[in-house]
Formats: structure tokens, C-alpha cells, sequence
């Protein structure tokens, strides 16, 4: 798939996904530009990657000042954006019964107004025929126990998908939704006890058709895929990349 000079933005582009997906995106070659909160974590991205098509800028998309520098930032340098990857989220695993009002609005916070209000913000510089991508998870529409919190934001990033295909149709925007199964990444050690990952990982594996971990790269290409004009009539789907675990959940 061939993307040069096309202009790609990636919330959340530092690490798992978003980095693997900007490496991908910057070797079919995009300029890239990848957000993050943490700016150690987008240093380390961009000394690994080692591109001067890749450009980093700091963007806690949970907050809406984080979001207003990324559209000044996207507004200043001038170029429309040929595919936005809404992928910035979290996730904190805790069943109903247990989970605290920190936890439950921390997770909205990012993963459902973040992404409502950078996808506001930055349709006015998404470019005709552009492709807007959003990270959503199999979890969205399964029922995994300790899940409540996390599932319900995928499940309203699902909704708003949707309804941003039927909105910007108009605009000749496609809007499509991937959603991963268990994938490979840091989440892991952010989201769970250091004593539980291995265990989780194991369950994980074995509860798919496919019996791995899915791994960020073929998240990357799924994403690729979407965003190219080898797939220029689809839009407003959920891509399912998860190793047939929904189909045991």
C-alpha cells in the first residue's frame, strides 16, 4: 500500500499500536505525526523509529486543552490530514462491585470524550476522501467479567463510528472501527498486577481460535488497509482482529 506524502495523525501513537502503526504507516511513506501525554514515551518513540517523517507533539487527549494544541498544531503547519487514527485509551480492569468512580471516569475521560472531541475538532482539516480509524476492542459487544467500565467506552466508541460514517459521508470521509482481541502490548502492565500478567496472557491465548496474543503489527496492517483506496468502498464497519475470541465471548 503505497501512502507517500499523505498526511497521517495518531492519538496515542508512542507505544503498542500506535507506534507499530506509525512505523507501518512511515514505511509506505506518510509524514506522520503521533500524540502522547507522556513525553518520555514520545522521545523514546521517535529515537526508535528514527525518521524525519515521524513528528511527535505532547497531547493528553483526555483534557481538552491537550486536544486544542494537537488542531493548533495540525492548523499551523498548513496540511490537511489524509487519515486520522483515533487510538489514544486506556483500560482498567475491576468488576462492577469493585470499580471506583476514579477508574470509571478516568477511562470515559480518554477513551469516549477524548476521542469524541478530537474527531470535532479535527474534521474541519480532514481532507476530501480522507479515512478516519478508531481503536475500539471485541470487548465492546462480549461480556468479560471485570471488564464493565472499559467495555462500555468501546462499546459508545462503536456508536460514535457509526454515526461519524453516516455524518461525514457527505464529506467523503470513510469512518471505519477496528477492534483487537488481547494484543501484545504495555497495556498489559499498565492495566494489571505484575503477578497476574503472565496468567492473563495465558487464559488470553487459549481463548481464542487462534491460540496467541495478537500482536500490534497486524493491528497496523488492519489499519493500513482501511485507510488505503484498496478499501475506498468501505465504511462505517467494526473489523473484527482478534483471533476468533468473539466468537467464545
Amino acid at each position: 500500500m503505497n501512502f507517500t506524502n499523505k498526511n497521517v495523525v495518531i492519538t496515542g501513537g508512542s507505544t503498542g499500536i500506535g507506534l507499530a502503526t506509525a512505523k507501518a504507516f512511515i514505511n509506505a511513506g506518510a509524514n506522520v505525526l503521533i500524540t502522547g501525554k507522556n513525553p518520555d514515551n514520545l522521545q523514546k518513540a521517535a529515537a526508535e523509529v528514527n525518521n524525519p517523517k515521524l513528528k511527535t507533539i505532547v497531547s493528553d487527549t483526555s483534557d481538552l486543552t491537550g486536544i486544542a494544541a494537537l488542531e493548533s498544531a495540525i492548523a499551523e503547519a498548513g496540511n490537511q490530514v489524509d487519515v486520522l487514527y483515533l487510538n489514544a485509551g486506556i483500560a482498567k480492569f475491576a468488576s462492577i462491585e469493585n470499580t471506583t468512580e476514579e477508574e470509571f471516569d478516568s477511562q470515559f475521560n480518554t477513551n469516549v470524550k477524548g476521542l469524541f472531541f478530537t474527531l470535532q475538532k479535527l474534521i474541519p482539516h480532514l481532507a476530501n476522501g480522507s479515512s478516519v480509524l478508531l481503536t475500539s476492542s471485541v470487548v465492546a459487544t462480549g461480556a468479560l467479567a471485570n471488564a464493565g467500565a472499559y467495555s462500555a467506552t468501546k462499546a459508545a466508541v462503536n456508536a460514535i463510528g457509526r454515526i461519524a460514517a453516516n455524518e461525514l459521508a457527505v464529506k467523503n470521509i470513510r469512518v471505519n472501527i477496528v477492534s483487537p482481541g488481547p494484543i501484545d502490548t504495555p497495556i498489559f502492565g499498565k492495566s494489571l498486577p505484575h503477578d497476574v500478567i503472565d496468567n492473563f496472557k495465558a487464559g488470553m491465548s487459549e481463548n481464542g481460535l487462534i491460540k496467541r496474543l495478537g500482536k500490534p503489527e497486524e493491528i497496523a496492517d488492519t489499519v493500513l488497509f482501511l485507510a488505503s483506496e484498496s478499501a475506498a468502498n468501505i465504511t462505517g464497519v467494526e473489523l473484527l482482529v482478534d483471533g476468533g475470541r468473539g466468537l467464545r465471548m
